[in-house]
C-alpha cells in the first residue's frame, strides 16, 4: 500500500514536468511565427498603409508601393489586401509567378466578401498584365487565351460575391482591351457608368477610348495596337502610314508622274542620294523596316535628322502630324500651292500664330477637318500636345474617306 502511493506521489511531478514541456514548446513555437508589428501612430494601420500602396502603385512608384504593403504585413502577416498588394507590385515587375503566389496567399487569409473581391480583382489585374507586352508595336505573341479564360473565371466569381463589383468590371475591361476585343471592352467600361461607383472618371475615358477606335476602324493588327498607345511616336507613324494608309501603294497610284531629263552629274546625283536609304540609330529597332520604307518616300516630319539618326523613340506632337498630312496631300494632289495657301491669313486659334512654321500645315488639316481644336471650350488647337494612337487613326480614316481610297 505504501509502494502504490509513493509511485503515485512520483508519477504527478512526472505529469507535471511533461505538461510544462508541451506548453513551452508551443509557446517557443508560436513566437517563431510572424509577429504582429505594434502600431505607432494612429494612421500606422494595415488598411492605411495598404491604402497609401495602392496609390504609388497606381503612380508607378513599385518600390515606394511595395514598403507600404510590406508595413502593412508587419503589423498584420494575415492582411489579405496587403498581399494583393505585394503580388501586384511583382506583376508590374515582370515576375508574374511571384504576383500569382502572393495572391495565392491572399486567398488564404480573405476574412470578408470585399477581401474576397479584391483578390479575385488582383487576378483580373496580373494575368492582364502578364499579356500586356503582347501590345508592344513589333512584339508578336503566340496565340494564347488561357490568361483571359482565367481573368474571366475571376471576374466570374467576384460578380457572383457582389454583382456591383464596379473594381471587377473595370479591370475585366482593360482585360478585354488588352485582348483587343473592343466591344466586350466598352460594354464593361459602359457597366462601370452605370454602377456610378468606384472608377468611374478612368471608365469614360477607356469607354472614350473605345468608341473613338472604333470610328477610327484600323484594320491591321498594328493599327489596333497603336489606337492604345497614348503618345505615339515617330516609328509608330512610319508603321501607321505604312500598314493602314499604305502610302506606298498610295504614293505609287496617286502621286503626278514628272521626269526629268536634265543632265546631271552622275558623282554629284551620286552623293545626294547616299545616306538617305537608313538611319544610324534604328539597327534594331522591332520596326527598322517601316522606318527605313519612309525614309526611302521621303515625308516632311519623318525626315532623317542632320546627325543621321531617326530618334524612332520620339514622340509626335500635334503640329508635326499636321505637316505629315500636309506633305501628304500635297504629293498626292500635285498641288504644291497648298505649301503656301494659308500664308498670310490670320490665326483662327488662340494658341498658334500665323507666323510659326507649322501654322499653315495646321489650317490645310483643319479646313478639311483631318484635325479640329484640341479644346473645344477655348477653341485651342494645342500644337505642341503629343497625339494619341486613336487620333492619329482617325485622322488617317477621314483622310482615305477624302481620297475614296
Amino acid at each position: 500500500m505504501r509502494k502504490e502511493k509513493t509511485m503515485i506521489g512520483r508519477i504527478k511531478p512526472l505529469s507535471l514536468f511533461r505538461f510544462l514541456v508541451v506548453v513551452t514548446a508551443g509557446v517557443l513555437m508560436i513566437s517563431c511565427g510572424p509577429k504582429a508589428q505594434q502600431p505607432l501612430s494612429q494612421l500606422d494601420t494595415p488598411e492605411h498603409h495598404t491604402f497609401t500602396g495602392i496609390r504609388l502603385l497606381n503612380q508607378e512608384k513599385f518600390v515606394d508601393a511595395g514598403r507600404e504593403f510590406e508595413l502593412a504585413l508587419r503589423l498584420d502577416p494575415g492582411y489579405a489586401k496587403a498581399h494583393v498588394g505585394i503580388g501586384l507590385v511583382k506583376a508590374y515587375q515582370n515576375d508574374f509567378t511571384g504576383g500569382l503566389d502572393s495572391l495565392k496567399q491572399a486567398e488564404k487569409h480573405t476574412r470578408s466578401d470585399p477581401e474576397k473581391v479584391f483578390v479575385r480583382v488582383g487576378f483580373i489585374r496580373v494575368n492582364t498584365l502578364s499579356h500586356s507586352a503582347c501590345l508592344r508595336i513589333g512584339v508578336e505573341c503566340k496565340p494564347d487565351d488561357a490568361w483571359l479564360k482565367y481573368s474571366k473565371d475571376a471576374f466570374d466569381q467576384a460578380v457572383l460575391i457582389d454583382p456591383k463589383a464596379a473594381a471587377a468590371h473595370y479591370f475585366m475591361g482593360e482585360a478585354y482591351l488588352t485582348a483587343l476585343d473592343l466591344d466586350q471592352a466598352g460594354r464593361m467600361f459602359s457597366r462601370v457608368l452605370d454602377l456610378n461607383g468606384e472608377y468611374v472618371k478612368e471608365a469614360d475615358g477607356r469607354w472614350k477610348l473605345v468608341q473613338k477606335i472604333q470610328r477610327a476602324m484600323p484594320g491591321t493588327l498594328t493599327g489596333k495596337k497603336i489606337a492604345l498607345v497614348e503618345r505615339v511616336t515617330r516609328a509608330d507613324v512610319a508603321a501607321l502610314f505604312l500598314e493602314e494608309l499604305k502610302i506606298d501603294v498610295l504614293y505609287l497610284r496617286r502621286t503626278p508622274k514628272s521626269f526629268d531629263t536634265a543632265f546631271k552629274d552622275p558623282e554629284k546625283a551620286k552623293s545626294t542620294t547616299v545616306g538617305r536609304t537608313s538611319a544610324a540609330d534604328i539597327g534594331s529597332h522591332p520596326l527598322r523596316a517601316d522606318i527605313e520604307a519612309m525614309i526611302r518616300i521621303g515625308m516632311r516630319g519623318l525626315e532623317v535628322y542632320p546627325d543621321g539618326n531617326f530618334r524612332p523613340d520620339e514622340r509626335v506632337d500635334r503640329a508635326t502630324y499636321a505637316m505629315m498630312i500636309e506633305d501628304i496631300l500635297i504629293k498626292i494632289s500635285g498641288d504644291n500651292a497648298l505649301a503656301t495657301r494659308f500664308i498670310g491669313s490670320p490665326s483662327p486659334f488662340p494658341d498658334l500664330r500665323a507666323d510659326l512654321p507649322y501654322f499653315n500645315a495646321v489650317m490645310v488639316v483643319t479646313s478639311r477637318g483631318l484635325m479640329e481644336a484640341r479644346d473645344m471650350t477655348s477653341g485651342a488647337f494645342s500644337p505642341l500636345e503629343p497625339v494619341g494612337g486613336a487620333d492619329a487613326l482617325l485622322v488617317i480614316r477621314k483622310m482615305r474617306e477624302e481620297l475614296r481610297y
